[in-house]
C-alpha cells in the first residue's frame, strides 16, 4: 500500500508538460525495417518487476560472454533474479537463447536495475556491473557465460544506495577503468523522497605506488590458481577510493562523452526532476589526476530541468561533435553543440524542428504524454542514417500520463527529420518498456531489438528486412567493426570510428554507459547504404589516428592497433541448429520468410 500512496501522490505532483503539436509527418520514404517478436520462441522468458524502488531501471547487457562473438544476454529481475542466457542463433536465422545458471548467491542477482558489460580486469573477458538497490556488485567474467563475484578481490564497496545509472572511462596512465555510478533517492534521508537526491560516486582505480605494490588480495589468500583469472601475485584492479559528486540530482542515467574533441570526456548526467530541489542536467569536467567538477553557467551550461530518464549519443547530422537525445515525461530532447560559443558547452535543442519529440503516443492517442525511458541510435534499415529508438512506458499508473504508451522508431531521414514507423515496424506493443538492448543478435547486418519491459514479459524483435508488398526484401549493406589494443583498455574504450563511403563519413564512438540501466559490448554496426567498400580510420583512445583500412561491405570486421590491415571474420556457417522446441513448421516457416537461415554473410545483402 506504501508504493501505491507514494505513487498516487507522485502523479498529483507532476505538473502536465506543455508542448506544441508538431508539424505533421509525410510517410517515411526509406525502406521499414520489419521487426517481428520472437521472445518466447526464442527462449526469453524474463520479467523485471517488484514494489516502487523498481518503477524505474529495468535495464540488461548484451556482450559475448562464451567466445564465440554472438551477443550474450544479462536481463535485470527487479526484485527478482537476474538471468544470464547464452546466445544459441543460427548466423542469418532465428533467434535462440538458452539461461545459464549461475554459482553466484540467488540474492546477489536479485534486487538488480540495471547491467553494464565492460572488461575491468583487462583479462580479455567482459565483466558485469550490476546496479542494485542497496548495494552494487561487479561480477568478473569467467569462461562459458559464468561469473564470479569480485567486490572483495578488486577492493570494491558496493555501497547502499539506489543505483540506476553508470558509465566508465578509460583514463591516460590507467590500466583499469574510472566507474562511475549514478544514485537516485536516498531513501533513508528525513523527508523521502522529495529533495533527497542521493549523491552519485566516482571511482578511479588506485595506481600501483597507491597500493604499495599489493598483490590481488583474493590471490594472496587463497594461492595461485585461485579463481581470479590472474597469476599468483598480479596486480588486480582497487577500487577503494570512491569520490562523491555532489551534488546529485536523482540521476537515471549518465554517459562519459568527449563533447568537445578535446580527448578528455566530461561526465553527462541526465536527472529526474520529480525528486531533486534546485537541481538540474550536469555536466562533470573529468580531467586526469584531479578532482571532477560540474560546468557551471559561467562556462557556458544552460540549466535544464526536465524528468531525465535516458541518454544517447550520436552524430546524427555527421559533423564530427556528437549530439544528445535526452528522454523525458513528454517531450524528448536532441541537443546539438552549438559552434557559435566555442570550447563552451552550449546546446540548442532541434527535436521539434527534427520531428524527434516524441510527446504522445503515435496509436490510441488519448491526448496524454508519453513517459520516454531508454533511448539509443543505430541504423536499423542500413541506409547510412541514423535512427532513434526510444522505450516508453508509464511509470506504473500515473493517470495524467498515456497508459497504451509503444514503444518508438524514429527513422532518420536524408533531409535530417525523424518519421515515426513503431506501428508499421511492429513494434507498437502495450508494453511498459524501460531498459532496452540494440544488437545485432544473429550476426546477419540488421540491428535486432531486446525491450526490458516492467511487470510484463521482456519483447525479443528480429529484423527480417525492409517492409514489401511481397514480405520482406533486403536492407542496405553494413559492416560491424571491432576494435582491440594491448597495454590496457583492450576493448578501446572512447575510441571513434570514422567510417568513409564517397564524400560521406559517418562516426561511431565505443562507450560503455547511457541509455537506461542497459548497455552493450561487441562490434561496432554501420550501415553502408549502396556502398560496396568503406574506408575506415580509427582515433585510438589517446588520440592518434590509425592508417586508412579498406573494407567490403557486408562483412564483420577486426582492426588490431598496429595492424597493417585489417581482418575479416565470418560467423560460423555450421554452428548447431539451436536446442530448442522450435526446430518445428513454425520456425521453418520463419526463415523461409528470409531466407538468410545459416548464411555467413546474408547472401541477399551483397
Amino acid at each position: 500500500m506504501a508504493s501505491w500512496a507514494f505513487l498516487a501522490i507522485a502523479a498529483a505532483a507532476i505538473p502536465r508538460p506543455a508542448f506544441a503539436a508538431e508539424p505533421a509527418a509525410k510517410p517515411f520514404a526509406g525502406d521499414v525495417p520489419v521487426l517481428h517478436e520472437e521472445a518466447a520462441a526464442a527462449g526469453i522468458d524474463h520479467t523485471y518487476g517488484g514494489p516502487w524502488e523498481f518503477f524505474v531501471g529495468g535495464g540488461g547487457a548484451a556482450f559475448d560472454c562464451n567466445d564465440d562473438r554472438f551477443p550474450d544476454v544479462f536481463l535485470a529481475g527487479g526484485k527478482g533474479e537476474g538471468t544470464v542466457y547464452v546466445n544459441r542463433s543460427q548466423a542469418g536465422g532465428r533467434l535462440a537463447f538458452e539461461t545459464v545458471p549461475q554459482d553466484l548467491d540467488p540474492k546477489d542477482l536479485e534486487d538488480v536495475t540495471g547491467a553494464y558489460p565492460i572488461d575491468i580486469d583487462q583479462d580479455g573477458r567482459q565483466d558485469l556491473v550490476l546496479l542494485r538497490v542497496g548495494g552494487n556488485i561487479l561480477l568478473k567474467g569467467l569462461a562459458e557465460c559464468r561469473f564470479e563475484k569480485a567486490n572483495f578481490s578488486w577492493a570494491f564497496d558496493g555501497g547502499r544506495a539506489w543505483t540506476t545509472a553508470f558509465s566508465a572511462i578509460f583514463e591516460p596512465g590507467n590500466r583499469y577503468p574510472t566507474l562511475a555510478f549514478g544514485n537516485y533517492v536516498d531513501r533513508a534521508a528525513p523527508g523521502s523522497p522529495w529533495g533527497t537526491c542521493a549523491d552519485n560516486v566516482l571511482i578511479r582505480p588506485k595506481s600501483s605506488d597507491e597500493r604499495d605494490g599489493r598483490a590481488d588480495p583474493a590471490a594472496a589468500m587463497q594461492g595461485a590458481g585461485a579463481p581470479t583469472g590472474k597469476p599468483g601475485g598480479a596486480q588486480a584492479p582497487d577500487y577503494s577510493e570512491p569520490f562523491a559528486l555532489s551534488p546529485g540530482y536523482c540521476a537515471l542515467s549518465m554517459l562519459f562523452t568527449d563533447w568537445d574533441h578535446s580527448g578528455e570526456p566530461s561526465l553527462r548526467i541526465t536527472n529526474d526532476r520529480q525528486y531533486y530541489r534546485g537541481g538540474e542536467e550536469q555536466l562533470w569536467r573529468v580531467e586526469p589526476g584531479r578532482a571532477p567538477r560540474p560546468y557551471r553557467k559561467a562556462d557556458g551550461w544552460q540549466h535544464l530541468s526536465i524528468w531525465g530518464m535516458g541518454i544517447a549519443e550520436g552524430d546524427v547530422d555527421n559533423d564530427g561533435y556528437p549530439d544528445y537525445a535526452l528522454t523525458s515525461m513528454g517531450d524528448t530532447k536532441l541537443q546539438f553543440l552549438d559552434r557559435e560559443f566555442e570550447d563552451s558547452p552550449t546546446y540548442r535543442d532541434e527535436a521539434y524542428q527534427r520531428g524527434a519529440t516524441a510527446h504522445r503516443p503515435y496509436v490510441h492517442d488519448a491526448g496524454k504524454p508519453s513517459t520516454g525511458w531508454h533511448a539509443g541510435f543505430a541504423d536499423f534499415n542500413n541506409d547510412t542514417q541514423l535512427d532513434l529508438f526510444i522505450a516508453k512506458g508509464n511509470v506504473e499508473a500515473m493517470p495524467d500520463f498515456a497508459a497504451y504508451d509503444p514503444d518508438n522508431l524514429l527513422m532518420g531521414g536524408f533531409d535530417g527529420r525523424f518519421t515515426e514507423v513503431g506501428e508499421e515496424a511492429g513494434i507498437a506493443l502495450p508494453t511498459k518498456g524501460r531498459g532496452a538492448l540494440i544488437a545485432d543478435f544473429n550476426l546477419d547486418g540488421a540491428m535486432d531489438l531486446l525491450v526490458v519491459n516492467r511487470g510484463q514479459k521482456a519483447s525479443l524483435f528480429r529484423n527480417l528486412g525492409g517492409r514489401a508488398d511481397f514480405g520482406e526484401r533486403p536492407l542496405g549493406n553494413f559492416v560491424e567493426v571491432k576494435l582491440s589494443q594491448k597495454d590496457g583498455n583492450r576493448d578501446a574504450i572512447g575510441a571513434r570510428l570514422a567510417v568513409k563511403i564517397g564524400a560521406k563519413t559517418l562516426n561511431r564512438t565505443i562507450q560503455v554507459g547511457g541509455g537506461h540501466a542497459s548497455g552493450t559490448a561487441g562490434f561496432v554496426h554501420v550501415g553502408l547504404g549502396t556502398a560496396e567498400r568503406a574506408e575506415i580510420r580509427v582515433q585510438w583512445p589517446d588520440g592518434e589516428w590509425s592508417h586508412p583500412y579498406r573494407v567490403f561491405a557486408d562483412n564483420f570486421v577486426l582492426i588490431d592497433r598496429g595492424a597493417d590491415a585489417a581482418r575479416y571474420w565470418y560467423p560460423d556457417a555450421d554452428r548447431p541448429e539451436p536446442p530448442t522446441a522450435e526446430t518445428t513448421a513454425q520456425s521453418d516457416t520463419l526463415q523461409g520468410q528470409d531466407g538468410r537461415a545459416g548464411s555467413a554473410i546474408a547472401p541477399a545483402r551483397r
